[in-house]
């Protein structure tokens, strides 16, 4: 009998198995590092406990410090959440072993589907159509590359451990297979303390369909429905939504048939999903069973109207399942995106700092979801991953949801860090995402190609005007356009306002009128637009001090648009893009120059390899070392030619952004 639950994750989910927790009656137990000691997981939960330092192998996957928690708090349940330990056997073995109840399947269910190989080699058995690859025990790098080119490429290496997209490389060519084996082997080896690998041929542009399952200890076993996954870069999931734009009943009748066949070959137990991998000709192969409840599990719950953590708590309290096969329907059409903290526009790179702004509340209306585990004055560190929200939404069919993900990406911004919401607009809106004909590498050949998508926002002429305007009005000393009466009498002349977003600068031309009105032109020489700032934070969920929701006219014409100052920064969201307005200095910061001699890290991260030793001779581009941060491994390479002069960075060194790693003597300098 369950009577306590401890979460052992952190993030949003933590928070969503804390909600229905609450809901079914369930008095629950936060776990946090002690970087999260402010998160909203921990205030969420009626009790909390620390269980070690920031780094989740000294916390989140320290097995004993979680069933030390279980006992202080007198715990008898641990839902795993997703990540982390929920699909390590060892660690569901060890919550049985002290009479804790695992909110999962059995240990030797997750050992089997956790080998991906061994995983292969069952549904083989079962009769569950496989995509073909090497599963052997042999994992020398001679016999891993023989057998991938006797596969042929494109290809995968996976781990057989894990998922995420961790320690996976996708090799498109036979003299890149090296290389990606021993990448694949260490961030494994790293991740999940196993470096075994597998590999794949890569099914050509493909589609990631999965399929939800049920099974109790009852032997119930049930569907429900699909889940197309095939938005994805390097692998990993961007955006999921269900049904499938590809997917007929027939066929969705099928993959179920075969998903509920594999979770019985293994006598499966809880929520699971069955992963494919879909062909230009709709046919489909096993890729793996994710043993756990999965990131995109609340699409699943927007067609289906059910609550599939209160049947992962029932289940692991004995009972059956809620419903039969022939009772479950779906409705409507569901998509999920994941915002993420990482910069698009900059290669992905994920991004740290503080989080200034973060009101979804003024997204929330009936069909949409937004699941967070994070709050407005918190900080994105390194330490995790780099999703930080998932935003859902529920339509009468797949245009309906289209657009009001658009609207909801458009109305609950986040401020302070870069992060890939307009990536994500965009990617919705495209035309090969409204057509249902995207593929699982679409996105990374975009970014190879360099495709308009991918390709930073430039702010509109409307986004200058309004940004001068408010500068204007801060300098006037009427810090956003109240209504109020507060602005000096009007300028005889007018004021140039010098502004800076991104790389560009503008001097736009203002000259101030009572009542939150100005005339603003674009340049000193052009025709002047009628401005009138109406209000700024004054919605009920805004603060007056920083601004929020801004209501302005221009030209007649009433907008509202969300503008917050983050100190003297004024950031502005348009189209879900957030665009950054400061004024130019008179003094430019040759800080801010780029210097090909210092190698200065990217972000806050670990050391993950060093290729280069002083005295060597680099070209320009050669790689020099890597850093792995939030499940990412960056490569830094030499901007010019040169010689190494001093190398500061060790592997397996904590560093932090813009730490200097590599001085380098360059060449070009000397021959000058």
């Amino acid at each position: 009998m369950i009577k306590k639950i401890l979460i052992a994750n952190r993030g949003e989910i933590a928070c969503r198995v804390i909600r229905t927790a609450r809901k079914l009656g369930y008095r629950t137990v936060a776990v946090f590092s002690e970087a999260d000691a402010q998160a909203p997981h921990v205030s969420l939960a009626d009790e909390a406990v620390c269980i070690g330092a920031a780094p989740a192998a000294e916390s989140y996957l320290k097995v004993e410090a979680l069933l030390e928690a279980c006992r202080k708090t007198g715990a008898n349940a641990i839902h795993p959440g997703y990540g982390f330990l929920s699909e390590n056997a060892g660690f569901a073995q060890a919550c049985a072993d002290a009479g804790v109840i695992f909110i999962g399947p059995s240990p030797e269910a997750i050992r089997v589907m956790g080998d991906k190989a061994g995983a292969k080699k069952e549904m083989i058995k079962a009769g569950v159509p496989t995509a073909p690859g090497y599963l052997g025990a042999d994992q020398n790098d001679e016999t891993l590359i023989a057998e991938g080119k006797r596969l042929g490429f494109p290809l995968l290496v996976k781990a057989v451990s894990g998922g995420g997209g961790r320690g996976m490389r996708l090799v498109h060519q036979a003299d890149e297979l090296a290389q990606a084996i021993v990448s694949a082997r260490r961030e494994a080896q790293s991740a999940f303390g196993d470096g075994t690998l597998m590999l794949e041929r890569l099914v050509l542009d493909g589609r990631h369909i999965e399929i939800q399952v049920f099974a109790d200890s009852h032997g119930n076993a049930v569907y429900i429905g699909e889940r197309d996954c095939t938005a994805q870069r390097r692998r990993q999931k961007v955006i999921e939504e269900s049904p499938s734009p590809v997917v007929s009943p027939a066929m969705r009748e099928a993959m179920g048939r075969d998903a509920v066949l594999a979770a019985k070959a293994i006598n499966y137990c809880g929520a699971g999903t069955i992963e494919y991998i879909v062909d230009q000709d709709l046919n489909y192969y096993f890729l793996e069973m994710n043993t756990r409840l999965q990131v995109e599990h609340p699409v699943t719950e927007m067609i289906s109207g059910l609550d599939l953590v209160e049947w992962q708590l029932r289940v692991a309290a004995g009972q059956p399942l809620p419903l039969k096969q022939d009772q479950i329907t779906l409705s409507g059409h569901a998509i999920e995106a994941r915002l993420y903290t990482e910069d698009p526009y900059a290669g992905f790179a994920p991004q740290t700092g503080q989080i200034n702004w973060w009101r979804p509340a003024l997204a929330l209306f009936d069909g949409v979801r937004i699941d967070d585990g994070i709050v407005e004055g918190g900080t994105v560190t390194p330490h995790y991953d780099p999703m930080v929200a998932k935003l859902i939404v529920h339509g009468r069919d797949r245009d309906d949801a289209i657009r009001r993900l658009i609207a909801t990406l458009d109305d609950a911004p986040l401020l302070g860090l870069k992060h890939n919401a307009r990536f994500l607009r965009d990617l919705v809106d495209h035309e090969r995402f409204r057509a249902g004909t995207m593929t699982t590498t679409l996105i990374d050949q975009w970014q190879l190609d360099n495709e308009p998508i991918l390709q930073r926002p430039v702010a509109p002429d409307e986004a200058w005007l309004v940004a001068a305007a408010v500068f204007a009005a801060r300098q006037q000393g009427q810090d956003a356009g109240i209504t109020a009466p507060a602005l000096r009498a009007d300028s005889v002349t007018g004021f140039d306002v010098p502004l800076q977003c991104d790389a560009t600068k503008r001097t736009l031309r203002v000259q101030g009128h009572r009542q939150g009105r100005f005339d603003v032109s674009p340049s000193v020489k052009e025709v002047p637009h009628a401005m009138r700032l109406i209000s700024h934070g004054a919605d009920q969920q805004g603060d007056g001090a920083r601004g929020g929701v801004l209501r302005y006219e221009l030209d007649g014409v009433q907008r509202r648009v969300i503008a917050v100052w983050c100190g003297e920064e004024l950031h502005l969201v348009q189209d879900a893009a957030v665009f950054v307005f400061s004024e130019v200095s008179a003094w430019p910061d040759a800080g801010n120059a780029v210097d090909p001699s210092r190698a200065l890290a990217p972000v806050a991260g670990t050391v993950a390899q060093v290729l280069v030793k002083t005295g060597d001779v680099v070209t320009e581009g050669q790689p020099l070392l890597s850093i792995e941060a939030m499940k990412m491994e960056m490569w830094l390479s030499a901007q010019a030619p040169g010689v190494i002069k001093a190398v500061y960075a060790q592997t397996g060194e904590q560093v932090q952004a813009k730490t200097l790693l590599i001085d380098i003597e360059l060449t070009s300098a000397k021959e000058s």
